[in-house]
């Protein structure tokens, strides 16, 4: 089968490899499409894990065939594949700290060498634990693979909104009106809040208003605090969500954030990144500072409800689309985004 090979920093190549074979609990999964994600593209643009390697992980497609002990799977059966599943008894777990659990972390699907995600081939292996544990999403009919491929980052930043607990009537500061940020949108105005974006290009600012921010503005602004406290009766945005890794962006929603409000880090910052602050800001105004990072076992079954009931609208974050063989081409245009570029998905 096709797939692209991870072979070293920014090395990527297209090559035939081996079909995986499925022990006896195991599922073989056709790709239909496969997201291009952030993570994937850090970990094929920066030194962080020994090739050969095949990623990608936001996967939707048909399953091409079951080992013997499978249960309740059938060849032909359209699924979306969830490449991590937690162990659900370890101590993060029993706290509802499901990505930091070692079976998350080291059991996932792959396509062949070390398992990583393994959505940029032909054909994916879905181990037991995840098969048995929920791993596997049918797909109903009227949801198409490509709507399908949005329920994991969906179930992402979901996760996000709900360690905000983000409420109907408050107001929302996201930073960043890429496809991260514009899910944020959504999702905020899902849970009848409100959202205000900002972008330093204009087509994202005007996206931004298009699916549903009540405001947008540009990232520059040396007005921006003044008027996110203007929309919010002087006092603030209850909750920020930084969707891109800018120093500049936290110090911008440290500005435009109510006392007792939140402040929630959502995109991954380069680990030579130091932001130092006074304690005492987070002291007097009351301000809660937190991470999210990967997905939720606990919102997977709402994520996956809000995207197949069309509870936001995936389809309009989609701006490019690409045969694997061109996965290099979309990695790149990822990187250096025209003013049209949001979401990438990849077609093997």
């Amino acid at each position: 089968m096709k797939a692209q090979v991870f072979r070293g920093v920014n090395q990527l190549s297209y090559e035939e490899i081996p079909m995986p074979e499925i022990a006896p609990d195991e599922v073989l999964v056709q790709v239909k499409v496969v997201g291009l994600c952030q993570s994937d593209i850090k970990k094929i643009r920066y030194p962080l894990y020994e090739p050969p390697r095949v990623f990608g992980h936001e996967t939707a497609g048909t399953i091409a065939a079951i080992g013997s002990e499978v249960k309740g799977w059938q060849v032909g059966d359209r699924v979306i594949v969830l490449h991590h599943i937690p162990c659900m008894h370890c101590a993060y777990c029993l706290n509802d700290n499901f990505s930091m659990c070692d079976v998350y972390k080291n059991i996932t699907t792959t396509a062949g060498f070390a398992p990583s995600g393994g959505g940029f081939a032909e054909y994916v292996k879905v181990p037991g634990h995840i098969v048995r544990n929920g791993g596997l999403m049918t797909i109903p009919e009227d949801v198409t693979f490509e709507q399908a491929s949005f329920v994991e980052p969906t179930n992402c930043c979901l996760k996000a909104v709900k360690k905000a607990q983000v409420q109907p009537g408050q107001t929302v500061l996201i930073t960043g009106a890429g496809p991260i940020g514009l899910m944020f949108i959504m999702l905020v105005k899902h849970f009848g809040a409100r959202a205000i974006a900002t972008d330093l290009i204009p087509s994202r600012i005007n996206k931004a208003l298009e699916v549903g921010a009540d405001a947008a503005f540009d990232a520059r602004d040396p007005d921006l605090a003044a008027r996110v406290h203007a929309m919010t009766d002087g006092i603030g945005a209850d909750t920020s969500l930084l969707a891109v890794p800018s120093e500049k962006a936290f110090f911008q929603a440290l500005d435009c954030t109510r006392k007792g409000g939140k402040i929630l880090f959502f995109a991954e910052f380069p680990d030579e990144v130091e932001i130092p602050i006074n304690p005492n800001i987070l002291y007097r105004r009351e301000i809660d500072l937190m991470g999210s990072y990967s997905s939720s076992f606990r919102v997977q079954r709402l994520a996956a409800e809000i995207v197949f009931n069309r509870r936001i609208d995936v389809d309009a974050l989609v701006s490019d689309r690409y045969p694997l063989k061109d996965l290099a081409i979309a990695v790149e245009q990822a990187v250096a985004p025209t003013p049209e570029t949001y979401k990438i998905l990849i077609y093997p």
